[in-house]
């Protein structure tokens, strides 16, 4: 587990969902693991966040978290 306070930070991106921006604040750890998860599948961060958000349940960044979490674990 990372000490570093600075992965506990909330970093703000802009994505665009179905034509409409909207900004998404995580932690810069659960982006890190976002980012790799779509490099290793040859995909674009956005292209995965929109993955993402189609089969969502609840919000877009416990979506996101969920996925990163699930991600690690494998």
């Amino acid at each position: 587990m990372s000490t570093n306070p600075e992965e506990a930070r909330f970093h703000k991106r802009s994505v665009s969902l179905h034509g409409h921006k909207t900004s998404v604040s995580l932690e810069k750890a659960f982006w890190d693991v976002l980012e790799e998860s779509s490099q290793a599948q040859d995909i674009s961060l956005s292209q995965l966040i929109k993955d993402i958000d189609k089969d969502r349940p609840g919000s877009l960044s416990s979506a996101l978290r969920l996925y990163a979490l699930d991600y690690v674990q494998k």
